[in-house]
């Protein structure tokens, strides 16, 4: 469709000028520009629209369905891959990013304030306007990724430990239906099954325009990265196992292992981030980890907000995620590291001035993350059903151009395909995809279990029985296109 003719239904539908964009706009481009995956930036929509309301969205939506225009959801922009949140071909970008109310209440009944948060925010913001109400909540890690994209897809967060996912601390969703009706989720009552799906289930159901999540006291953190030589490799693998393990003993710590290469380093380091969300300087917990061969260390006393933006990735880079997860096994995390190394040599080869990064990432995966989520009502992402403690992979490229990505693609698949297929002859993969990590290649909604994926279906073709969000949105993962064992 052309942008004129599709900004032209738009503007039918009532709404003001200034929300719908056309790629001849400044601000057309600003936002095409802002997404963080370079590769991201080349779909181009025929035009973008930014509701500001609810009552925007519905009326959104209920146009581009009515004139059979397909269309992307888009929140922070930070998905790696291309059409996970954008569209080319005519279709229309549905940009959430004025949506970003952050807003505290206290209910009727409710011990603790409440904190509705706009989808189209990014965590940096939420924390920065909490913090002057001397609250935070269980949120994203990186400052610049955005609210819904996070906790649609679970949401690894500093608190999971304590307070379980993202997603488990979310107590209401305002959710515009394909139909166009605006209806709210919670634990019990009408949309309880919509409510739950929710959970972990991506944008197979509607559109979120508001989050109502639990509050959480904000107190300082200390928190940092730690640099270690490469020599320190075996040393940090046996110190991520034990800390693994050991979880549940201190549930305000975080520890996350990276094997890494930058263009600042020249050469893979170890890396640690370490975050005490009770801000306990040198944590017993870290003891094993700080007893190693140290570089440098940026840790100290901090807080939530800083350490958001401390925590940001690198921007203006083609990006190639993957990622799995495994049983808390050194061997499944020294062949990663090994075959990183190899991986790092072969782009290095490729492309000579260096100018690369890559992860070999390593977090905690224990059972109790689970255990936590089983306790606030459950999710779709049944972790509950993990039996032992587990690590959670993240395979990670990020290179200047297409053409480097293309071969950087290649290399990370075969190098994840490997760590499987190793961890696989010890008996050391695990079922569970996350979401937020994965490549379009991947799987993660069919790595719920049978029982979930059953009840998404169900829940899609109820509240969206023409399939709206299954055919006209085709970004992001499907559950329509998961096929259960006969």
């Amino acid at each position: 469709m052309a942008p004129l003719e599709a900004s032209s239904i738009l503007l039918s539908a009532g709404l003001p000028p200034d929300r719908v964009l056309v790629p001849s706009d400044a601000d057309f481009v600003e936002r095409q520009s802002s997404y963080w995956s370079c590769s991201v930036r080349s779909l181009q929509p025929a035009c973008i629209v930014q509701p500001q309301s609810a009552e925007e969205v519905s009326s959104v939506l209920r146009a581009l369905v009515s004139e059979q225009i397909s269309f992307a959801v888009r929140s922070g922009g930070h998905t790696a891959w291309v059409g996970a949140n954008t569209i080319g071909g005519g279709g229309v970008t549905i940009d959430l990013g004025r949506l970003n109310h952050v807003r505290v209440s206290n209910e009727p009944g409710e011990s603790e304030s409440m904190v509705d948060l706009g989808p189209g925010n990014r965590w940096g913001k939420v924390y920065a306007e909490l913090a002057e109400h001397g609250l935070t909540v269980a949120g994203g890690r990186e400052g610049n990724v955005g609210v819904a994209g996070l906790i649609l897809g679970g949401g690894m967060a500093f608190f999971t430990a304590r307070h379980g996912l993202a997603c488990d601390n979310v107590v209401e969703y305002e959710v515009v239906l394909a139909d166009g009706n605006i209806v709210k989720a919670r634990r019990e009552g009408k949309y309880a099954d919509l409510f739950r799906a929710l959970k972990g289930g991506g944008n197979n159901f509607g559109i979120v325009t508001n989050f109502k999540m639990s509050s959480i006291a904000a107190r300082p953190v200390w928190a940092g990265m730690t640099i270690h030589p490469k020599e320190a490799t075996l040393q940090a693998i046996e110190a991520l196992k034990d800390y693994t393990d050991a979880v549940p003993t201190d549930v305000d710590s975080n520890l996350l292992c990276f094997f890494t290469y930058t263009p600042d380093f020249k050469d893979i380091k170890v890396v640690g981030a370490l975050i005490h969300m009770a801000g306990i300087e040198d944590s017993p917990s870290y003891k094993q980890w700080l007893d190693m061969p140290l570089t440098a260390t940026t840790c100290k006393e901090t807080t939530v907000p800083q350490l958001a933006m401390d925590y940001s990735q690198a921007k203006d880079y083609h990006n190639v995620w993957f990622t799995a997860t495994f049983k808390n096994d050194t061997r499944v995390v020294a062949k990663a590291a090994e075959l990183h190394d190899g991986l790092v040599s072969d782009l290095k080869l490729f492309i000579p001035d260096g100018d690369f990064v890559t992860q070999c990432l390593f977090q905690p995966f224990p059972r109790l993350f689970g255990q936590r989520s089983a306790a606030a009502g459950g999710n779709m992402l049944g972790i509950d059903r993990q039996r032992e403690n587990g690590l959670l992979w993240l395979a990670v490229a990020q290179v200047r151009t297409a053409d480097q990505e293309r071969f950087a693609y290649s290399k990370i698949k075969e190098w994840v395909q490997a760590v499987k297929e190793f961890a696989a002859s010890i008996d050391g993969n695990l079922e569970w995809t996350y979401l937020n990590y994965a490549d379009k290649s991947q799987d993660p909604l069919g790595s719920y279990g049978a029982e979930n994926v059953r009840v998404m279906q169900e829940v899609a073709q109820k509240y969206d029985p023409q399939g709206v969000f299954q055919t006209r949105c085709p970004g992001g993962f499907k559950v329509s296109n998961v096929r259960l064992p006969n």
